[in-house]
């Protein structure tokens, strides 16, 4: 009679079994006791259980549990005293952990013992139940028995809150081979047949054993060149063997490294985790190369080694050393798959290769195509981590986080350097830095110019008639060049493209786009303070302000005498009211401005012939060399004020920006 708290053990399980676990612990214990019989003829049978429920959709009902039954040595006494304890050490050469049997209460309400065994010349009969109070072995009964022949038939029913995952017979027979399949390709021991069938159509059987090592099998081992490999564990060597399968008719499954203790699988995990190329299946043509009689495969290695076996968990779900970095065991699960992994690519030949260069072409046409920025950085970048198939995004995002960690580094050997105390080694590293300062500026600057280009392609478009024969208005025209109704306090520096009018407008500290720089009052198009220098200046009276004023191309209404969107009047008003301190920023910022504080203004429109001849007669503007401009100097205001042609403004950008272009093989 045991005392213990068998339902407060059960509910201590922890996580890394499922609703296989039970059924793969049955049929293990069922092989050992045919081993432990030592006959050549040893058979197990699993007969699945249903509910009784036909499901609508598939037609099939719920699996509600398993009878494994074997023809091996029977729960003798000692077998039975065995059960009985907790954490039996009965098996312990074996790999037993005396606990097993308890995942059976974790997911199936009932467990069902009955077996035959010898005792000298007699033959016995014994059954029971698994209880879940303070008695492991309930409802004991035993007797002589009629039988010729020991075994035992364990059923384990009536599924818990979980649901069994499959249905189809095939399919569970498939995941039961996987997860012991060191037991059927171990070449120092023979596996007993095992075969299933359902319990209610016993002539339906199938056999577990003839997945492999027959032609035209579903699992097939693979050669692997070098299959051994060995971690380092506190200064300690740990050896590790792989062996690889091809597992054919794969349907969803995936390639994966499973980690095996005492030939049981314990975790199984993708080995695209650790080369993306292993995502989708494989592909072997028939035989003659026929692709018609061809099949489609996955990968399976298993990781074999007494580091294995000294540190699975007592419910075999898991590993006792951690899955990343292990600072007490010094081997993680990662290590132990990640080598694992690069000897399943070496066991594929080619495919896996073939499938990284298909993927660094689609790499290198991204960055070729749309982001020539990155053309250096690309060149020093390790992108095996990325999926088989990127897309734009996760090379950008891939390329960008690259970046950034060069970056970092950069600046930490900068710090370093400036609080190095010694002379002797500043030359040497002052010449790499600066070298990757500027492979990252080169960077920078490709990415800059390339979005200037699509920029000026896109302001040109905007120029054009649309498809109901009009112009696009000032207010279209005008967001590209800055957003209507912002100012600088509302958005990024950079977040404009002011270079399209003048370059020196990159710098300016304060930007007013459409906007009134108090409640009440007029309002320019753009107007922005600027320096001469290379930098953001302050709001100080000797630093230039500079005012635009749009208007729709090919439309010329305002130089009629009675419009009052004079833009020239406009500009003059603007800046008259300025120099009277009428004005405000948004912020309640004052515009300090003086007598010689000088003043640009710039009008955008097309340059018809009425605007020239209004140009000319009546405000005294003197025409551009190249005929797409007009300008005049109001000296008693210091305003030096031009009206130049949608046309000029883009010509000039696009001049000025050629050469970068070119450069770039972009223009």
């Amino acid at each position: 009679m045991s005392n213990v708290n068998v339902k407060r053990l059960v509910e201590n399980i922890r996580s890394g079994t499922n609703v296989y676990t039970p059924l793969v612990e049955l049929v293990v214990n069922a092989i050992q006791a045919i081993d432990a019989k030592g006959i050549q003829n040893g058979l197990v049978e699993i007969e699945v259980l249903r509910s009784r429920q036909t499901d609508m959709i598939d037609q099939l009902e719920d699996v509600d549990g398993f009878v494994v039954k074997d023809n091996g040595i029977g729960f003798t006494k000692t077998n039975r005293d065995a059960f009985d304890t907790l954490y039996t050490e009965q098996k312990i050469a074996d790999g037993g952990k005396g606990f097993g049997r308890f995942t059976c209460l974790k997911y199936f309400d009932r467990v069902k013992v009955s077996s035959t065994f010898a005792e000298g010349d007699t033959f016995c009969d014994r059954s029971f139940r698994m209880g879940l109070d303070k008695d492991i072995i309930i409802d004991e009964r035993e007797s002589q028995s009629q039988a010729q022949a020991t075994g035992a038939i364990v059923e384990i029913s009536g599924i818990k809150s979980v649901r069994f995952p499959d249905k189809k017979l095939e399919t569970i027979s498939r995941v039961v081979v996987e997860r012991l399949l060191p037991y059927f390709v171990d070449k120092e021991h023979r596996c007993p047949r095992v075969v299933i069938r359902e319990a209610h159509n016993p002539s339906d059987t199938v056999s577990l054993n003839d997945y492999l090592g027959r032609e035209n099998s579903q699992i097939v081992e693979m050669k692997v060149d070098q299959g051994a490999f060995s971690l380092s564990a506190n200064e300690d060597e740990k050896s590790f063997q792989v062996r690889v399968f091809k597992l054919f008719a794969p349907r969803a499954s995936k390639s994966k490294v499973s980690l095996v203790a005492h030939r049981r699988e314990v975790t199984d995990n993708p080995l695209q985790t650790y080369i993306p190329e292993f995502a989708e299946e494989f592909f072997e043509p028939g035989p003659d190369q026929d692709l018609a009689k061809g099949r489609n495969f996955v990968i399976k290695a298993y990781v074999f080694g007494d580091y294995l076996n000294d540190n699975v968990s007592l419910e075999r779900g898991e590993f006792r050393f951690q899955i990343e970095t292990d600072l007490l065991n010094g081997i993680s699960q990662n290590d132990i798959e990640q080598k694992a992994a690069e000897i399943a690519q070496s066991a594929l030949g080619t495919e896996i290769a073939d499938r990284k260069t298909r993927k660094q072409v689609r790499i290198d046409k991204y960055v070729t195509n749309d982001a020539p920025w990155h053309r250096i950085l690309a060149k020093e970048v390790d992108f095996s981590a990325l999926p088989m198939r990127p897309s734009n995004q996760d090379i950008e995002l891939h390329l960008q986080r690259k970046k950034y960690e060069k970056e970092i580094a950069t600046r930490t050997q900068v710090t370093a350097l400036l609080n190095s105390e010694n002379p002797d080694e500043l030359g040497e590293k002052i010449s790499q830095l600066i070298e990757s300062i500027s492979d990252n500026s080169k960077n920078d600057l490709i990415h800059y110019v390339s979005m200037r280009k699509c920029v000026l392609d896109l302001f040109s478009k905007s120029l054009e008639i649309g498809a109901d024969g009009k112009h696009k208005s000032e207010g279209e025209v005008h967001d590209i060049i800055m957003p209507r109704k912002k100012d600088s306090e509302e958005l990024n520096y950079d977040a404009h493209n002011l270079w399209i009018l003048d370059e020196r407008l990159n710098f300016t500290s304060y930007i007013s786009s459409d906007k009134p720089l108090q409640s009440l009052g007029d309002r320019t198009d753009i107007t922005a303070y600027n320096r001469r220098v290379a930098y953001r200046g302050d709001n100080e009276a000797s630093n230039p302000i500079t005012i635009f004023e749009f208007k729709k191309p090919q439309r010329d209404d305002f130089a009629d005498p009675s419009s009052r969107e004079d833009p020239i009047q406009q500009i003059i008003r603007y800046v008259n009211q300025i120099r009277e301190g009428k004005f405000k920023t948004p912020t309640n910022r004052d515009i300090l401005v003086n007598d010689t504080t000088p003043f640009y203004g710039y009008v955008v429109c097309d340059l018809t012939k009425k605007v020239k001849d209004w140009l000319q007669k009546e405000k005294n503007f003197t025409p551009m060399p190249d005929g797409l401009g007009w300008f005049n100097w109001f000296g008693n205001i210091s305003l030096y004020m031009e009206v130049i042609s949608w046309t000029k403004l883009l010509r000039d950008a696009e001049m000025r920006n050629k050469i970068f272009f070119n450069k770039l093989g972009i223009d």
